[in-house]
């Protein structure tokens, strides 16, 4: 009370200082301002001014008397230089200024100047000739006297102007001053008043303070929350009745006592000792002011329970206090406790369910490895058309199926978490070409353009993932050609600040405008005109979403109905240098021994496969059921190579390889090649650390095969692909006419066969000019519906680019019969359907 008794006395007294000091402040700058404007009336230089315009006018008038008489010449020049001289005085004096800044002053005494200009010639001429000239001088004079005179009456009536408004200005001033006066005598008396009711406010707030101070102890009385003050020293002040619940202390037992010793738990004590301390010496408040925190307290009974509390400062006659609000969680804690093990068996059960998926899909990988590699074994036999066309149709559901499986694979990886990247080196421009190639067969069926290219300068080598980039390019790129009939596809690539960015444009059948929202969902497809019209499960672009957030970017869409639409992709992609290049020149004589292999694999069917596979290609096969079983025959035998399934009993693939590669037999130092469905980079790079060469994934294509063993020989596309699309040729057909399509076919067996003749040829030839070569003869062989020389040549260009001679020159082999029925095939004319 006393303490607010004061700064209220010391307000109002700081209140009447502060009126003083603007009370003296605006006097004296009145005061000043009359004085100056006295000054200014009792120095003005007004009669000066006047005097000189006046003899000017005297000087004008002596020169005419003196051209009147005009005998003494010597006079006339005299009074003429002594006019001009004074005409000069108010055309440059300072005492002046004001004079000229009117404008019809200065209009006046430019005529006059312009007068004298004219004149001088005449003063300043020989005697003879001035006698002469004189008539004229005094028609001059006459010009310019009503100009002198009103040159002077112009000064005394501006003059005459500025008395009256100076006069005006101190009267102005002076009933300022007495404005102000009254003005300050009002707040004098308004300060008065104020100091009265400041007065008579103090004692009613007195009086609330103390209303006030009965009600804050009501309410601490009555408060559901502990309240505990102590001083600065940590001696307890106030102790509420709900602090006795509490903590089981009657008020009357700790007030005064340490506050430390009642409540805090022995392990806790020192830091509180040490922080009452810190606080004591001005430092930190760590725990004051800082809202609500969760401690541990101490009960009379010894017992330690959890509290929550906020602990707020303040400063009395007496010093500084602290006032801790407390309260019991410890039913709160057990609840949170439940809340969390509940939320732990949630995750759980959802970390179960997306590990069982991915197990799932993982196993189901084995029986497809079984399905697929008999059926790519039963295509080596021999077979009816009919029977050529199932095992087609069964082997593109197989993949469907396979393509399906590694979808929810990689779903189900992703939201356990164990989705990671493998960051390296990378050409973009390769990838993208590579993507626009794999995709323009479909593109021509679909009679859309496809292209792509930068936007900007081009930075080709980048530091990225390639296969997850490959995975949502391939999805992106793949979705619009599928969506877009005679229209347009473009790929627009950019490079900025170590971001790529990625805009595939299409001018298809556009997104819904509800859709968009969705369209990265699992399980969206479109509306029912894109389902009837194009396939899919729905996962494409929400796999896609996941690869783009692993790798750290962000995956757009903006479309409009019926007017296409705009995918872009932006990621990390930090600039790398290009990896050097081995030598382009294509190998001919590329030819791999028989091997020595082992197969350790546990399922029958798969091993059967692999047995197949390799014994086609003239290579000896062994065979272990489980890992134990494999570790015994490396270390009794030697071998080439050894295929390693990774789960299997007894012993897994892991540990068979580490047992082999630290023992010490035959075959410790030979190649060893994982045989897995698992395909995560993770767990590749683990594949390697035990000691393995290379992964090989499930289900096991023989060309995956032949390319670990480094004998990849090119299977005869037209055991999987149709001689001649029929459909599409005769659509070319009708496009082009009846009799511009013998001279294109033509044309076009000339090319084939010159590409034939100079791939034969003996000269060893480099990788990127076939190509080349074979991407240009390619494209038309889709114009006419060649598909298996189509893809043939496509073998060829991507063998060539991924430097697998023994691929090429299998391909070369086989093309010379593909064209020639080919070409016997396209002879046809018309063609047929």
């Amino acid at each position: 009370m006393t303490k607010l008794r004061y700064m209220h006395k010391k307000a109002g007294q700081i209140l009447v200082i502060l009126a003083g000091l603007v009370i003296v402040t605006a006097i004296a700058f009145l005061a000043w301002n009359v004085t100056r404007k006295i000054e200014e009336l009792s120095s003005a230089s007004s009669d000066n001014v006047q005097w000189s315009l006046s003899q000017t006018e005297v000087e004008f008038q002596e020169f005419s008397s003196r051209i009147r008489v005009g005998a003494d010449l010597t006079g006339i020049r005299r009074r003429f230089d002594i006019f001009y001289s004074r005409i000069n005085t108010v055309s440059q004096a300072q005492v002046f200024e004001e004079l000229r800044a009117d404008d019809d002053f200065r209009a006046t005494l430019q005529n006059i100047q312009d007068w004298l200009e004219t004149t001088v010639r005449y003063i300043d001429s020989t005697d003879v000739e001035l006698t002469r000239s004189l008539p004229r001088v005094a028609g001059l004079v006459q010009d310019i006297r009503p100009d002198v005179r009103k040159l002077s009456l112009s000064g005394l009536k501006i003059f005459a102007q500025n008395a009256d408004r100076q006069r005006a200005d101190v009267a102005l001033t002076m009933t300022e001053l007495a404005l102000a006066l009254a003005v300050l005598i009002g707040a004098l008396g308004l300060s008065v008043l104020y100091l009265v009711r400041l007065n008579k406010r103090i004692r009613l707030q007195e009086r609330a303070q103390r209303q006030t101070g009965t009600r804050m102890n009501t309410v601490i009385n009555t408060s559901l929350d502990g309240v505990i003050v102590s001083d600065d020293r940590g001696r307890i002040v106030e102790f509420s009745p709900a602090a006795e619940d509490i903590f089981g202390h009657r008020a009357a037992d700790v007030i005064g006592h340490e506050l430390g010793k009642i409540i805090v738990p022995d392990h806790l004590r020192a830091g509180h000792d040490k922080g009452m301390e810190r606080m004591r010496q001005g430092g930190e408040k760590r725990v004051v002011g800082k809202g609500r925190v969760q401690l541990e307290a101490k009960r009379a009974d010894g017992s330690i329970f959890p509290v929550e509390l906020a602990i707020q400062s303040a400063v009395t006659e007496d010093g500084e206090i602290y006032i801790a609000f407390l309260r019991d969680i410890t039913e709160q804690k057990a609840g949170e406790a439940e809340l969390v093990d509940a939320r732990d068996k949630a995750i759980a059960g959802e970390k179960s369910r997306s590990e069982f998926l991915a197990t799932m899909s993982h196993e189901i990988r084995t029986p497809l490895n079984g399905l697929l590699g008999n059926l790519s074994l039963l295509r080596d036999t021999t077979l009816t058309g009919k029977q050529d066309t199932y095992m087609r149709n069964m082997e593109t559901s197989g993949r469907l199926l396979l393509s399906h499986v590694s979808d929810v694979l990689d779903i189900t990886r992703y939201d356990s978490g164990k989705v990671s990247v493998n960051l390296e080196p990378m050409n973009v421009s390769d990838l993208l070409q590579d993507i626009i190639d794999s995709q323009s067969g479909m593109a021509s069926t679909q009679e859309t353009t496809l292209d792509w290219g930068w936007d900007g300068p081009a930075q080709h080598w980048i530091t990225s993932d390639s296969d997850r980039l490959q995975h949502v390019l391939m999805n992106l790129i793949g979705n619009a050609v599928k969506f877009t009939k005679r229209g347009r596809v473009s790929v627009t690539v950019s490079w900025h600040s170590d971001e790529m960015t990625f805009e595939i444009e299409d001018t298809g059948a556009g997104i819904p405008e509800d859709l968009q929202d969705r369209i990265f969902d699992d399980f969206v497809t479109g509306n029912a005109a894109y389902d009837r019209e194009v396939g899919g499960t729905g996962l494409g672009l929400s796999i896609a979403r996941r690869f783009v957030d692993v790798l750290g970017g962000e995956i757009l869409v903006a479309s409009e109905l019926g007017l296409g639409s705009t995918f872009r992709v932006v990621v990390p992609a930090k600039a790398a240098e290009a990896t050097p290049k081995l030598d382009n020149l294509v190998e001919r004589r590329a030819v791999i021994a028989p091997l020595r292999v082992l197969v350790v694999e546990d399922n029958e069917i798969n091993r059967f496969v692999v047995r197949e596979m390799l014994q086609a290609d003239g290579h000896e096969v062994k065979e272990a059921h489980d890992g134990q079983q494999g570790v015994d025959m490396a270390a009794a035998e030697r071998f080439d190579l050894i295929l390693m399934d990774i789960s299997m009993p007894v012993l897994d693939g892991r540990s068979a390889t580490r047992h082999i590669r630290q023992g010490s037999g035959a075959s410790r130092n030979a190649r060893i090649v994982a045989l897995t469905a698992n395909v995560m980079p993770s767990e590749r790079e683990d594949f390697l650390a035990q000691g393995m060469n290379g992964v090989l994934t499930k289900p096991l294509r023989k060309s995956d095969l032949r390319t670990v063993l480094g004998h990849q020989e090119a299977t005869a596309p037209t055991e999987t692909s149709v001689l001649i699309d029929h459909a599409h040729n005769a659509e070319t057909y009708e496009v082009i006419g009846a009799e511009n399509y013998p001279k294109l076919l033509a044309r076009y067996s000339a090319e084939a066969e010159t590409f034939i003749e100079w791939l034969q040829g003996d000269a060893r030839l480099d990788r990127n000019d076939i190509a080349d070569e074979a991407h240009k003869i390619a494209g038309n062989a889709a114009l006419f519906g060649a598909t298996a020389f189509r893809d043939t040549l496509v073998l060829i260009e991507r063998s060539a680019k991924a430097g697998e001679d023994a691929a090429v020159m299998a391909a070369i082999a086989t093309l010379p019969d593909i064209w020639k029925r080919s070409k016997k095939a396209l002879a046809e004319v018309p063609p047929k359907e």
